[in-house]
Formats: C-alpha cells, sequence, structure tokens
C-alpha cells in the first residue's frame, strides 16, 4: 500500500510492480438534481475526480445503486444512462456493480484506475512559498440547497449543473504536462469536495511529520476564490446546507478570518462540494506555466493564495 487512510487521501494507492500501481475509490449519494440523466452524469463526474486528483488514469468502475422497491424504472434507467455518458466520456469501462432495494434513491461509482508509483499526487507535501490555484468555482452545495428550497435561480443552477458534471481530466491532463516541464514543481493535489474549500485546504496545510513533511498555514485571498453565479447571494439568503454547519463545527477553529471577509464568503469557503475542482500547491517559478496550460486545456483557473511558514492558525482568509 503506497497511499492508505492516514492522510485522509482522495484515494488508496496499491503497488503492482515498479512501473504500475492501481488508485482505487467509491463515492456516491442520494440526487442534488431533479433530471435523473444529470444527476447520474454528475455521480459519475464526481466519483472520477478522485483519481484524477492523484494523478491517476481511470480504467474501470463499478456501479452502486440504491433505488426504491416501487420506484419508477424508467428513472433509474436514465440515472445509468447519464452515468455511462461520462463514464465514455473520460474512456472508463463500466463492467459491472451492485444495486439494492432503498427509500432513497442513492447512485454512484467505485472506481480503479492506474498510476506510475513515482508520480502520485497526495493531498500532503504544501511548501512554504507555494502557490495555491483552484480550478472551479465554489458554490454548489448554497445552490442545491436553494433548489431544494425552490430559491434556486435558472442561470445558478445551469451553471453549478456545468460545474459538476466537468471532468477534472483537462485540469489533471494540464498538470501532467506542467510535470514533465518541472519533475519537482507539482507538491500536492486534491480535489474539492465534502470539506469544502477550507477544509481540503487544511488537509494540504497538516503535513505528514513522520515522514518529515512540516506543517504550513495556507494563506487564502477572499477576493480571488471563484463563486458560481448566484452561490453569494443564496448564502445571503440563508440557504445553508447542512453539511456546511458541519464543516464549520469540525475545523473551524483552524480558521482565521480577516475582520474584512463577509459572512457570505466565510459559508462559500466552508461549503460543501460536488464534483469540486483540483486544489494544487505548486512551486512559484512552476506558477505561470501552470496558469498558461491550464488555459490551453480551457480551464480557468485561479490563483488563490500561497502557503506560508506555519503560524497559530493553519488556515488563514485575508
Amino acid at each position: 500500500m503506497l497511499v492508505g487512510f492516514n492522510t485522509n487521501d482522495d484515494a488508496g494507492v496499491y503497488l503492482l510492480n515498479d512501473d504500475l500501481a492501481l488508485v482505487q475509490t467509491v463515492d456516491f449519494f442520494t440526487p442534488i438534481v431533479d433530471d435523473p440523466f444529470t444527476f447520474g452524469q454528475i455521480a459519475a463526474a464526481n466519483s472520477l475526480s478522485d483519481v484524477y486528483a492523484m494523478g491517476g488514469k481511470p480504467v474501470s468502475a463499478l456501479s452502486i445503486v440504491g433505488f426504491p422497491d416501487k420506484g419508477d424504472p424508467k428513472i433509474l434507467e436514465q440515472i445509468i444512462r447519464g452515468g455511462l455518458d461520462k463514464m465514455a466520456e473520460a474512456g472508463c469501462t463500466v463492467i459491472g456493480g451492485h444495486s439494492i432495494r432503498n427509500d432513497d434513491i442513492q447512485f454512484g461509482y467505485s472506481v480503479t484506475g492506474s498510476i506510475h508509483p513515482k508520480k502520485i499526487w497526495k493531498n500532503v507535501g504544501a511548501e512554504t512559498n507555494d502557490v495555491i490555484f483552484l480550478t472551479k468555482p465554489l458554490g454548489t452545495g448554497l445552490i442545491s440547497t436553494a433548489l431544494k428550497r425552490e430559491r434556486a435561480s435558472k442561470a445558478s443552477l445551469d451553471a453549478a449543473i456545468a460545474s459538476m458534471s466537468y471532468l477534472n481530466r483537462a485540469a489533471a491532463e494540464a498538470l501532467h504536462e506542467l510535470s514533465a516541464k518541472f519533475p519537482s514543481g507539482i507538491h500536492a493535489v486534491t480535489d474539492v469536495t465534502g470539506f469544502g474549500l477550507l477544509g481540503h485546504a487544511r488537509e494540504m496545510a497538516l503535513g505528514e511529520p513522520q515522514k518529515g513533511i512540516p506543517a504550513v498555514t495556507i494563506e487564502i485571498q477572499h477576493t480571488a476564490v471563484p463563486a458560481l453565479p448566484g452561490a453569494l447571494e443564496a448564502a445571503r439568503l440563508g440557504m445553508i446546507p447542512g453539511g456546511l454547519n458541519n464543516n464549520r463545527d469540525f475545523f473551524g477553529d483552524c480558521v482565521h478570518f480577516a475582520e474584512s471577509v463577509p459572512e457570505e464568503i466565510r459559508a462559500l469557503l466552508f461549503d460543501p462540494q460536488t464534483s469540486g475542482g483540483l486544489l494544487v500547491a505548486l512551486a512559484p517559478e512552476a506558477a505561470r506555466d501552470a496558469l498558461q496550460l491550464l488555459e490551453q486545456h480551457k480551464i480557468a483557473a485561479a490563483k488563490i493564495g500561497r502557503a506560508i511558514l506555519k503560524s497559530n492558525a493553519l488556515l488563514s482568509v485575508l
């Protein structure tokens, strides 16, 4: 086992030989949009994301389905079709799966990918002076909650769906190209999902002392963090998902906010994401090339902060 659970990384990695390792992950959840086909796409993109975040290539997947006994089979068919559509886009073969009767609809995948054992991206390793990039805007949890309460605009919902169903493949491909030019330039990568930006930045900041990776402080410029259309308005209206409050309770004491940071921005940074973007810590000399490569791959990445010497708080929002 090359990567296990000790650093809460995105996926496990198991060594097969000197040149090949397996990346393995699993993720499933209940619907967050009304359209079943779209839900299937989002669930697939979300499940694939962990493999991309490790630097791996998705190879095969097993579907995981929970569906009500009296549910409409046509709905289930559309969910599965949506998932297969996104898996085909990723070049990942669905080779089977398992279904159960369940009161709530649940869907997702267990995904297996391939990776070179010496080219693994972990969620720890950020170094002092690293530049921090984010490859997707935030706000899917806030907008999904607004949808449940019938307060989401069509524009905000369309933007959230487009973001959640967009694969992190292109961002990962750009980073692979960057790695070829700067072999030591990528220090840490993770995808932003249920713990929100701050929760996953915290994991990046913790380091791995037993392996000689010291903790740092991740300093985030709140004005640089991109938000989906309607996300901040949803926060102002109190469309707060339960997971956001859980995140605030769980690791809020790790964060120091400047007084100038508005409350809706604070909510955005704690907001749990579905199929969020990649959060990347790069050596400063690689940052300019990273931005150019991401732009070439049509990724509107944002430089949102930097890593500094460890201070009293693991995270600082200015």
